[in-house]
This record gives C-alpha cells, sequence and structure tokens, in this order.
C-alpha cells in the first residue's frame, strides 16, 4: 500500500528533520525530482506545463534525518482564479520551509523566469540551494555558467542531477538532510506522502488526460473521486471528470467511448500499482462552465487558496 501507519518512533540523538521545497518554473522537473527522491511515484508528470495543481508532500526517510519535501506547482503568469490559487500557495510555500532547492531546467541558460522565482526565494529569506535538473542532456558549460554564477554571487550551493535518470540524486539527499536543522520525526519512517489514496487517485486520472488528449483539455479538467470501495479482492472506484465545455466532453469521451476507454484503462494500472491490488474504475464526465474561475466551484473540487 502507497501509505501506512506505523507508530512515529523516537528520533536519535543528531537527527534532523525538516521542510524542503522543490520551487521552478513549469516543466523544470520537480515532480519528477520528488518521485525519484522518495524513490516511487506520488506526483504526477506530463510534457504539459503546470501540471502540479496542488502542494504535494513526499516524505524521505533516511538514517539521519527525515527530509518533507513539498512538490509546489510551477510559478507563472496567471490567467485565471485557478492560476491565481496556484502561484499563491506555491509562493506561500517558499516562506513557509526551512530549506528552499531551487530547481531549473540546466539545458536552457538562464532567464527572466527563473530570475523572478529567486527573486521571491531572496525575499523570504529562505536559506536554498540550486537544483541543476536534466543534467542528462549534456548542458554547455556556458548554459551552465549562467546558473553556477548566479548562485556564486547568492552564495547558495548549487548541485548538479538528473531527476529522469536519478544521477546525483544520492548526493543531493545528502545535501539536504545535512542543511536541515535538528529535530525530530514528523511522520513514521515508513510513509512517503502525507496525502490520502484519494487525491493520488484523483491526480493518476489527470495524469493520463494530459498524456492522451488535446491541448485544449488538460488545463480545462479537475477530477473528484466520489466512491472508493475495497473488498479483499478488489478495489471499486467512481471518478467524475470536471470539464468547462460541452466540446471538451465529447473529445473526452472520444469516438465511440474509445478515448474514455483508454483513458480509464491506463489509469487504472497506475492505481493498481500504487495499492498493490486489482481496481475496477468507473468515470463520468460532467460539464461545468467556467469552473476555474468560481471560488465556490474551485473550493468544491479542493482548490483554495492557503493563508
Amino acid at each position: 500500500m502507497l501509505i501506512l501507519s506505523d507508530p512515529i518512533p523516537l528520533a536519535p540523538q543528531g537527527f534532523k528533520s525538516g521542510f524542503v521545497a522543490l520551487v521552478g518554473r513549469p516543466n523544470v522537473g520537480k515532480s519528477t525530482l520528488l518521485n525519484g527522491l522518495v524513490g516511487q511515484k506520488i506526483a504526477i508528470t506530463s510534457p504539459t506545463p503546470q501540471t502540479t495543481r496542488n502542494r504535494l508532500q513526499g516524505i524521505l526517510t533516511l538514517e539521519t534525518a527525515q527530509i518533507i519535501l513539498v512538490d509546489t506547482p510551477g510559478i507563472h503568469k496567471p490567467h485565471h482564479l485557478l492560476g491565481e490559487t496556484i502561484v499563491h500557495n506555491a509562493i506561500g510555500a517558499i516562506s513557509a520551509v526551512d530549506l528552499v532547492v531551487w530547481v531549473v531546467d540546466s539545458t536552457v541558460p538562464l532567464g527572466t523566469g527563473d530570475r523572478f522565482v529567486a527573486d521571491m526565494i531572496i525575499k523570504a529569506k529562505t536559506p536554498a540551494v540550486v537544483g541543476l535538473n536534466k543534467i542528462d542532456g549534456s548542458p554547455s558549460d556556458r548554459i551552465l555558467s549562467t546558473y553556477t554564477d548566479y548562485a556564486r554571487e547568492l552564495n547558495w550551493q548549487a548541485l548538479q542531477f538528473s531527476a529522469l535518470n536519478e544521477t546525483g540524486l544520492e548526493e543531493l539527499k545528502i545535501a539536504l538532510g545535512d542543511r536541515l536543522p535538528l529535530g525530530p520525526y514528523y511522520y513514521s519512517p515508513d510513509l512517503v506522502t502525507d496525502q490520502p489514496e484519494r487525491f493520488i487517485m484523483a491526480e493518476l486520472i489527470r495524469e493520463q488526460i494530459l498524456l492522451l488528449t488535446r491541448e485544449e483539455i488538460p488545463h480545462s479538467v479537475a477530477i473528484s473521486i466520489d466512491k472508493v470501495d475495497e473488498q479483499p479482492k478488489l478495489t471499486s472506484v467512481m471518478a467524475t471528470i470536471h470539464v468547462e465545455r460541452d466540446s471538451q466532453k465529447g473529445i473526452l469521451i472520444g469516438k465511440k467511448g474509445a478515448m474514455i476507454k483508454e483513458i480509464g484503462t491506463q489509469a487504472r494500472l497506475q492505481m493498481q500499482k500504487m495499492i498493490m491490488g486489482s481496481v475496477h474504475l468507473e468515470m463520468f464526465v460532467r460539464v461545468q462552465s467556467n469552473w476555474r474561475s468560481h471560488p465556490s466551484q474551485l473550493a468544491d473540487l479542493g482548490y483554495r487558496k492557503e493563508k
């Protein structure tokens, strides 16, 4: 199972713990990095910008430290209330943690979007390290130097890794643990996330929509898990896919139901890996006009501005 409930032990002398936010522009690999660090898929990934919407916590427990990793949505210029909520919560995470990993795409030079994120970290006065991701793309020394020179100006440590290939992650884990204060276990060492399985199930459905449908669909979709019935040999899941227009509903269902069937098949396979058991998944598509701009509908679907 994804989530266990063993008792929380007493931490040994010298043990460190704390919260570390993964912060950066959209599509720099924050969610892939979170999955790689905890060693299990808990965050969805896709090539679509702004895949991550909610702040998701992953729990990495080492012998000498427990690192609570906070995967934040990509910081971008919002175009609707949902976007404003997402960015507000991402920026809020920067000042609420012990350490920030400013994740950047090392295959493209430092740009204004990256500097905007860095300015948010500087303004919050939160300790930070620079995470040079996508090192597997063989970035040039010239591109790398745009980040390393800037990190040197800020007195921030720069670490290179590939979240996709999981190279350099052991060094990153050690560096993060070393930077944290002395503290207790916040969670049982067996936990990898504090999110309930229903949340992960909804995200797994949304991931398949991101991967399988047209460009206009992904940002207009939200998922609610209406019912989970756990039996000894089968877990039955009922979910609703919320879209903004009838045309989007038609695309999601597809010709003779082919698209919704493929989305369901792929999401069900991911759910079965998560719970290590058989899953029966039923999905319905519901049109809610302009739900991304209505505060009450956003709240109903789990999107709220955090204080």
